[in-house]
């Protein structure tokens, strides 16, 4: 035993040592060359974490725990690996860490950005807390953050600051670049991620003293009933899935439940895969006894809202209209088909127009002979408006790991998933991890002010000096000022523009007030292939078909009214908004009448 006390004393003196930063550091394919004046920065960082062997420790062991889950979802989601260290400096891999800012889980998700994300956030359920959903949306949300910069460091930067604060700060990013420098000038946050892989990649590779097995779930049940049947301690279940708030599942959807298991896992996987067959027969016993009034109603669900059929075997779409009691010309128009496509048995159609956008961000390509249609089927998405979102996607077929963007607003609009700094973890237990930092407007210095994207911006963005503290708050944020400054008139843009040399696609949109994806979708361009001296580029879009005012409401701005807060009143983006109003700025005045189109 004493022998056993002094090895494991000399590991952990061992790991609290602090690893020296590189001149030379690869991320997610990048080649990082830190300058000195960085290194300084990182290694402080780097020697803060390593600083208390305890409490390290800790959280080695948690990161060997969740890490194995991380790493198969990044892969499953072609993430770079290197990304799995950003939860250790989010949350520490502490389930309901909690920032001030009321960002919450393992990824520090706020609870809108979370519903965005495909999450559920209720009483009952907060996935923000369950690391298999949160970690799959965090990869989906990192990842459509690169469909902006084509830079894995600028859209870690973007995970913090937004996509929108990002495009401001930086003033000319590097868009695929495999080359880049950290100097003192990099934005503190992505200094912050590269102390933390330095401190913790060569330390949490091996097992964990605790596993984690994943259970689907797929019908009602209690932790409680679930922790008997695969002989886990029901305190130890509670602990490692406080999603489910009040300690039951529900059954809208599959959960994965997270079981923890000490030493071998053999024993406890098969007592898992047990519960697992025992549930799928419990739910096909359901299914056998149902009474015919139920099993009627099984044929028809809720999809993004929509109510669909599912069509049976060899029914024609003249049948399944007339069976649906639906116009069968509107039924075709609800769901982009002609007279002449065949029905998919087993497949659902919908009864009413599908809408403009789905409630997730992005679909990834998984299955063979997905095609924008079974995408527009499956999230019940308009086809014309997913072939906008995606201009480079074929009609046909899609390519296995190619993304779908399922909203206007993974394009234009980007909403925050965190404004939080990390805080070393002194103890093992519920935290407020974080200084809140609001929005704030840009501020010429090196350390370089938080900003927001383009979805929360309360009002004009302005350049000017701001007094900042070390976290990058200005004092306008802890008072929750917005600055009023008057915006400058902007010019009526042009139809085209030629490329000049040196230019890039920010600068452009920057220039004509318009957004970066929508320069790619009107040009069909692909990001990783850049803008080429010469190249004309078209600066406004297709009008859309529809009659003027058809479906809008008028809505007159009160005095605490933002653009922002009138958007999320009416569940649609800034971006529309300003469209149909055609607004050039930010600004709102009280009696202003905005037209809305009901969605």
């Amino acid at each position: 035993m004493r022998l056993t006390a002094i090895f494991v004393f000399f590991v952990q003196v061992a790991l609290a040592q602090s690893p020296e930063v590189p001149h030379k550091l690869n991320f997610a394919g990048i080649t990082l060359t830190i300058r000195d004046d960085a290194r300084r920065e990182i290694q402080k960082d780097v020697d803060a974490l390593t600083q208390y062997p305890k409490y390290f420790n800790i959280k080695v062991e948690r990161a060997k725990t969740y890490f194995p889950i991380i790493e198969k979802i990044f892969k499953e989601e072609n993430l770079p690996d290197d990304f799995k260290f950003l939860v250790l400096q989010e949350s520490a891999l502490i389930a309901d860490a909690v920032s001030v800012s009321n960002a919450v889980g393992f990824w520090q998700f706020k609870d809108f950005t979370a519903v965005e994300m495909g999450l559920r956030v209720d009483k009952e359920i907060d996935e923000r807390m369950n690391i298999v959903s949160s970690t799959r949306a965090a990869a989906q949300y990192l990842k459509k953050n690169n469909v902006y910069f084509n830079n894995w460091v600028y859209a870690l930067q973007a995970y913090q600051m937004g996509a929108g604060g990002v495009m401001r700060s930086v003033k000319d990013y590097e868009s695929g670049s495999k080359h880049m420098q950290i100097t003192s000038q990099t934005y503190w946050y992505v200094k912050k991620f590269l102390a933390h892989k330095i401190a913790f990649e060569g330390v949490v590779k091996g097992e964990g003293e605790i596993k984690i097995l994943e259970y689907e779930n797929r019908n009602s049940r209690s932790l409680h009933a679930l922790a008997k049947e695969v002989s886990v301690a029901q305190d130890e279940l509670l602990a490692y899935n406080k999603w489910a708030k009040k300690g039951n599942i529900p059954h809208d959807r599959t959960y994965v439940v997270a079981i923890p298991v000490q030493g071998t896992a053999s024993q406890a996987y098969a007592s898992v895969t047990k519960a697992n067959a025992e549930s799928l027969k419990v739910a096909e016993h359901k299914k056998l006894d149902a009474k015919p009034a139920v099993a009627a109603r099984a044929d028809k669900k809720a999809i993004n809202g929509i109510l669909a059929i599912k069509a049976e075997g060899g029914e024609s779409a003249t049948a399944l209209a007339k069976r649906a009691g639906v116009n069968l010309s509107s039924f075709l128009s609800y769901n982009d088909l002609s007279i002449s496509d065949a029905l998919i048995a087993g497949e659902y159609y919908y009864l009413k127009k599908k809408k403009n956008k789905a409630s997730a961000y992005v679909h990834v390509v998984r299955k063979e002979n997905e095609s924008l249609w079974s995408v527009s089927q499956q999230y019940g998405v308009q086809l014309r408006r997913l072939a906008r979102y995606n201009p480079t996607l074929p009609a046909g077929n899609l390519p296995k790991g190619s993304s779908v963007l399922l909203t206007s607003s993974a394009r234009t609009t980007t909403t925050p998933v965190t404004e939080v700094a990390a805080v070393e973890v002194e103890q093992d237990r519920f935290f407020n991890w974080t200084t809140e930092q609001q929005p704030v407007t840009a501020s010429i210095s090196t350390k370089v002010s938080q900003l927001v994207e383009d979805t929360p911006v309360l009002s004009p963005v302005v350049v000017q000096d701001v007094k900042t503290d070390e976290a990058g708050a200005s004092e306008n944020d802890k008072t929750g000022q917005n600055s009023t400054s008057p915006v400058l008139p902007v010019e009526v843009t042009p139809d085209l523009h030629t490329v000049a040399a040196g230019e890039t696609l920010y600068a452009i949109s920057k220039r004509y007030n318009v957004g970066v994806m929508d320069l790619v979708s009107w040009n069909q361009l692909k990001l990783e292939e850049g803008i080429k001296p010469g190249q004309v580029l078209k600066l406004k879009g297709p009008v859309e078909e529809e009659a003027e005012n058809k479906g809008f409401v008028v809505y007159e701005v009160r005095a605490s009214d933002t653009l922002y807060s009138v958007a999320r009143k009416y569940d649609v983006t800034i971006k529309e908004l300003m469209d149909w109003n055609q607004k050039k700025d930010f600004s709102v005045s009280v009696g202003e009448k905005l037209r809305i189109q009901v969605k």
